[in-house]
């Protein structure tokens, strides 16, 4: 045999063995594609949020892991999320836990107003919440916690700036939490989802919104709203899910991918844009013509601040009612809180 022959020979050799040892592995890893939903339009940074994050988790695979992005509730109703994902519906969903009042209460610390003020809270919700998340959220695998940057009062006609100010108004709360607050003031609560805000308001069915800034352009609230409450009120607390069954059956390289894309060094990079997106909105409505965006004084901030107390305790008996220990979660939080800066 000729040295050219031989060598020939060697490298079909090897390459053949290299076939052999990762047929396996390919055969193991079966393709796979994911239904992620999710109920905001696709022009919300959180569309392509979802987008890099199946391209990630795809690459990531070795391209057995594709995944179709399906916006604006087309799979179903935002409020529904979290059964849909749980369900198979869909098999990775963005939910709001405070969609559903009494049903996820650890995770509402999120929303208790004051509690953080820029987007590091996104690092802290996501490290904490991932010790009770199992229990909590039991029916799906968790992927992520995370927190839209802070949101406010907008409003119609009426300025708010003291708590009694909200006395007999009409108001769309973000969450849960701010239609305790809102009710504890004397307000009235208006329910519905963040893509129908707009329209209550131009009916005349609420008079105003707790939301985050960014997206009141978005939502083309701004062309509904007058006023806007220059403050850091409140969050809301979000997490995306998996189904399990989906999860289950995967290929233990495939977890891997998955669980590269569900971690707590992941969740800035996923939410960290979002959350500038809406920060970005407050000098955007400034901007605006015929809008107010307002300050409050300490002595106002301070009754705001007063006003809130009693949803921390409120937060806390219903924790314990889950069987869990509210002072104690609650402390850890607020440690996560200092630790990332995430209320300076």
């Amino acid at each position: 045999m000729t040295k050219s022959l031989k060598t020939f020979a060697l490298l079909a050799a090897t390459a053949s063995l290299a076939l052999i040892a990762a047929g396996p592995a390919q055969a193991q890893d079966k393709p796979i594609e994911l239904k992620i939903a999710h109920w905001v339009p696709p022009s919300h940074p959180l569309h392509k949020a979802l987008e890099e994050w199946g391209a990630g988790v795809e690459k990531a695979s070795g391209g057995t892991i594709k995944s179709k992005v399906f916006p604006s509730e087309q799979l179903g109703k935002a409020f529904d999320h979290y059964d849909m994902a749980r369900d198979g519906i869909a098999d990775l969903t963005y939910v709001s836990p405070g969609y559903q009042p009494g049903r996820f209460p650890l995770i509402d610390a999120g929303a208790l107003p004051f509690m953080m003020s820029n987007k590091n809270g996104i690092v802290a919700i996501d490290e904490w919440y991932r010790k009770y998340a199992a229990a909590e959220m039991k029916d799906v695998k968790f992927c992520l916690a995370f927190i839209h940057d802070t949101g406010t009062f907008h409003m119609r006609n009426k300025k708010v700036q003291t708590p009694a100010d909200l006395r007999g108004l009409k108001i769309r709360p973000a969450h849960a939490m701010m239609a305790a607050f809102v009710t504890s003031l004397g307000g009235n609560n208006v329910q519905s989802s963040a893509p129908e805000v707009r329209d209550i308001i131009e009916k005349g069915v609420a008079e105003g919104v707790t939301f985050p800034w960014g997206s009141i352009l978005l939502f083309g609230i701004d062309k509904v709203t007058k006023y806007h409450m220059e403050a850091g009120l409140y969050t809301t607390p979000f997490v995306m899910v998996m189904n399990k069954a989906k999860y289950d059956g995967m290929s233990p390289t495939q977890k891997k991918a998955v669980d590269e894309h569900c971690s707590n060094d992941y969740a800035m990079k996923f939410a960290g844009p979002w959350a500038d997106f809406e920060h970005a909105g407050i000098e955007k409505i400034r901007a605006l013509p015929d809008h107010e965006v307002y300050k409050l004084t300490d002595a106002q901030l301070g009754e705001w601040k007063k006003a809130a107390e009693p949803l921390v305790v409120q937060y806390v008996a219903n924790v314990k009612k889950a069987n869990v220990d509210g002072d104690a979660a609650l402390k850890e939080f607020q440690a996560a809180i200092a630790k990332h800066k995430a209320n300076d």
